[in-house]
């Protein structure tokens, strides 16, 4: 079964084509859409994936974007499929499935006004997912089934005490306001390819998944379920990021917008894109600059790393409170796959735990895929595990498709 994944964006469409019979990736790309501006698309293909297409062109919308993807993966010189056919089923990633969905669905017309009556939870994903999904429909028609996979499906699983926020219930049962988490699909992998790591079932473990990106958020994962995670109603809860502060006193932002007369866009704006290691650096949200300003001495740089560094280990330490325990810990997404001083400064920190780092397997030259960066004595086991989540989008696509799901 041939199986595109989707991931629609306000003013993107990245793409990948996966053979499912290995799971072997096939072609994949992204189409920028800008409107009335030219806009980038990009199409590779092979096991390589080598750049075959990558032109300036209009794309006004999500429609246009699409059939761009299927021209490529049909039409073009480098066509991968003979028809569009062979495409037997698209999966699409969805961000914001509130308490609704609890795992991913075929999408029919009630799937989609879900989705869609969900966007006030997150504006500018959930109303792109279903640009996305109604672009999909569109080109290829109804009859291709179409899969929704929900970013906070893996954290349904966590427990009220967990989710719930000390504020008057009514706003709970009004505005469904609580912590929903996001990157599920994110940690699902990755936890999943731990237990496999490790030789053992994952109903046996209990484990912390670290996805350190650009977007960062920290799940307690105990025997397979997630039980708690770090980012909150929206992304901008948890550890410092790019650009999201991560959590803070609420009247910070009361006061912050007292002073400067802010209205409540302006404080999101703030927290959102403001903020994290731009906010604190005030010149940069890439945590390559700021470890390079870091190391060269600048004090602002050098804070916004140690801070970031710290609030990772009291994350993992208070999880591993909450589980009674951690039996594994997995460092992913860009900065947590890529970045060694950030794994040596937080396992360093959890020698408590009996935590030990094995330094040479950490280091940069030595990191390969699915890499145990920990001693064979260390009484947790540390991995750098590269995530996969239109792969996981692409299971659940087949699973469902088949009836197995």
């Amino acid at each position: 079964m041939k199986v595109l994944v989707i991931n629609a964006g306000s003013s993107s469409l990245k793409y990948q084509l996966i053979d499912m019979d290995g799971e072997r990736l096939i072609a994949k790309g992204n189409c920028e859409i800008s409107g009335m501006q030219k806009s980038r698309f990009t199409y590779k293909v092979g096991e390589e994936q080598k750049t075959v297409i990558d032109v300036k062109t209009d794309v006004p919308d999500h429609t246009a974007a699409f059939k761009m993807v299927i021209d490529a993966l049909v039409y073009s010189e480098n066509k991968v499929v003979q028809s569009p056919d062979e495409i037997n089923a698209v999966g699409h990633r969805v961000v914001q499935g509130g308490s609704v969905f609890s795992q991913s669905v075929i999408v029919d017309n009630k799937v989609i006004e879900q989705i869609s009556e969900l966007a006030a939870l997150a504006p500018l994903h959930n109303k792109a997912n279903v640009t996305g999904i109604l672009a999909c429909i569109d080109v290829l028609g109804d009859k291709v089934p179409q899969v929704a996979v929900f970013d906070t499906a893996f954290h349904q699983t966590m427990p009220p005490k967990a989710y719930m926020f000390a504020i008057p219930y009514e706003y709970y049962e009004k505005y469904q306001v609580r912590r929903y988490g996001a990157h599920g699909t994110s940690h699902r992998f990755v936890a999943n390819e731990c237990a496999r790591l490790m030789g053992r079932d994952i109903s046996e473990l209990k484990l912390v998944t670290c996805h350190i990106g650009n977007g960062a958020s920290i799940s307690a994962v105990d025997r397979g379920k997630c039980i708690d995670t770090s980012m909150g109603l929206t992304p901008v809860d948890g550890i410092l990021m790019g650009t999201r502060s991560g959590s803070m006193d609420p009247s910070v932002l009361t006061y912050i917008a007292e002073q400067e007369h802010m209205t409540a866009e302006q404080v999101d704006e703030m927290c959102n894109k403001k903020s994290g290691f731009l906010g604190i650096t005030g010149d940069s949200s890439d945590s390559r600059v700021v470890n390079d300003e870091a190391a060269a001495g600048r004090a602002r740089s050098q804070l916004a790393i140690e801070m970031q560094h710290y609030q990772i280990i009291k994350y993992i330490g208070s999880y591993a409170a909450a589980m009674n325990g951690v039996d594994g810990i997995v460092f992913t997404a860009g900065i947590g796959e890529n970045d060694p001083l950030l794994r040596r400064c937080v396992l360093e920190n959890l020698s408590f735990l009996g935590v030990e780092l094995d330094v040479e397997a950490n280091s940069t030259e030595h990191i390969k895929k699915n890499t145990r960066i920990t001693t064979d004595s260390s009484k947790v086991a540390a991995y750098v595990i590269p995530t996969n989540e239109e792969l996981v989008i692409a299971r659940d696509t087949v699973a469902l498709v088949n009836g197995t799901l």
